[in-house]
């Protein structure tokens, strides 16, 4: 018997999974077209497979196309290809669903473009574990690094044999803990490609033996495992807008309008950016992640940062400028995590809005009356918090499609009952196992 070769069509769901359905290679040109079939429902899976209460029930029929600007088609050694196309949910006439993580995206980005005539360029940068002890006292070390040369340098293989521009890989700080960084991409491109970089690194890792996990942490006693999303913006000829040598911390007009929408609805958004039960193990002062919503300059305690360039003249300087949201992870859905970054600085765009000064001391020493006299404040300490926060910005459930606020609250709520009757160390096992 000859193995028939098959496509993997998918989605990036609300739980930050991939899903989809196989298809035989030969019919690609005709799946193009007509898709797969999907169920409404769907969206309401859970990272760990149970349902949460649906509007949709077991009515209703979709189609999830696959697109072929983000095929895959990868061999590790000997195993057969691990061949996959990320798509879009359509109805069975073909319009966009209002749950296709990828339209929500393109919406955000489009209005981002029709407010400024920018266009975002971002990269996702992620951390991410070995399951296993490692090499003990290992931080940035160079020993750990060689224990794990031939995954790495697998996965950075693989990774540009799929399109993507790898950048840097380390042993970072934390137990088995390494991170991976690939070159920014324009639109919507750069979160179909931390979909495609967390798949390969998982895939690396089995095929030598390794299992990877980019749960947001696996031990509250350690560190945890962010996500990293830089952000920068270009006209429609690639003349870069973020860098204004006058402007503050060296923020352009439009980045600092940017970033004051994304400043003051961070704690509105961070059920989307950081979505897990234990995201807020990781969410704390003194991790180097992200307390409060707060600006930095070069600060990694801060959730938005400006970041450093390495160039001196001012044209490589504009090239290379861009700020970082740091208040995310990997049980988020880049598509949402992006489009929820990209709908707040609109709206700071939108309302003139002007970012407070960058923070340079320790927040955690200042009461909630002093925070708020800067413009800051201490971020949702739990998911149910942060939830909460995000249902009673009706500014921020307006951004998403009708229907979509209350799905993904139905959906998250889900979650947290599976986890109710666990422990911390339960609860962090558990993500561990599902990212």
């Amino acid at each position: 018997m000859t193995p028939m070769p098959l496509i993997f069509a998918a989605t990036c769901d609300i739980a930050g999974k991939m899903r989809g359905k196989a298809f035989p290679a030969d019919q690609l040109e005709k799946r193009l077209k007509r898709g797969v079939g999907w169920v409404p429902t769907n969206v309401q899976i859970t990272c760990f497979d149970g349902i949460g209460d649906s509007p949709f029930g077991s009515l209703g029929d979709l189609l999830l196309i696959p697109d072929p600007a983000s095929e895959v088609n990868i061999a590790f050694g000997d195993a057969p290809p691990e061949h996959f196309m990320l798509g879009d949910i359509v109805t069975l006439e073909g319009e966009p669903w209002d749950f296709c993580t990828r339209q929500v995206l393109r919406d955000a980005l489009a209005r981002l473009h029709r407010l400024s005539g920018a266009n975002l360029h971002s990269a996702f940068e992620h951390e991410f574990q070995l399951k296993g002890s490692g090499l003990p006292n290992q931080g940035f070390g160079r020993n750990a690094f060689e224990n794990q040369r031939r995954m790495l340098e697998t996965l950075m293989g693989a990774l540009k044999e799929a399109g993507l521009s790898p950048d840097s890989i380390m042993k970072e700080y934390g137990p088995n803990q390494f991170e991976v960084v690939v070159a920014p991409a324009d639109g919507a491109k750069s979160a179909d490609q931390a979909v495609i970089l967390r798949e390969l690194t998982r895939s690396a890792a089995l095929h030598l033996g390794e299992e990877a996990t980019f749960a947001p942490i696996l031990d509250p006693a350690s560190v945890g495992n962010g996500v990293h999303i830089h952000l920068s913006f270009h006209d429609d000829d690639d003349v870069p807008l973020t860098y204004d040598e006058n402007g503050p911390c060296g923020m352009s007009q439009l980045t600092d309008a940017f970033a004051a929408g994304v400043l003051k609805y961070m704690p509105h958004i961070l059920a989307l950016t950081a979505p897990s039960v234990v995201s807020y193990e990781r969410l704390t002062p003194h991790r180097w992640s992200a307390a409060y919503n707060n600006l930095g300059f070069r600060d990694r305690e801060a959730s938005l940062r400006v970041c450093p360039v390495t160039a001196k003249d001012p044209a490589s300087i504009a090239q290379q400028f861009n700020i970082e949201y740091r208040a995310a992870d990997a049980a988020a859905c880049p598509h949402l995590a992006l489009a929820a970054v990209v709908h707040a600085g609109c709206q700071g765009i939108e309302d003139g809005l002007t970012a407070p000064e960058a923070t340079q001391e320790d927040l955690s020493l200042l009461s909630a009356d002093a925070l708020a006299a800067r413009g800051y404040a201490r971020l949702p300490e739990t998911l149910e918090a942060a939830l909460d926060s995000f249902a009673a910005s009706t500014t921020v459930t307006g951004w998403f499609p009708d229907q979509f606020a209350d799905v993904y609250r139905a959906h998250k709520l889900a979650e947290i009952a599976h986890l109710a009757d666990r422990d911390i160390d339960a609860k962090c096992a558990a993500y561990a196992d599902t990212y």
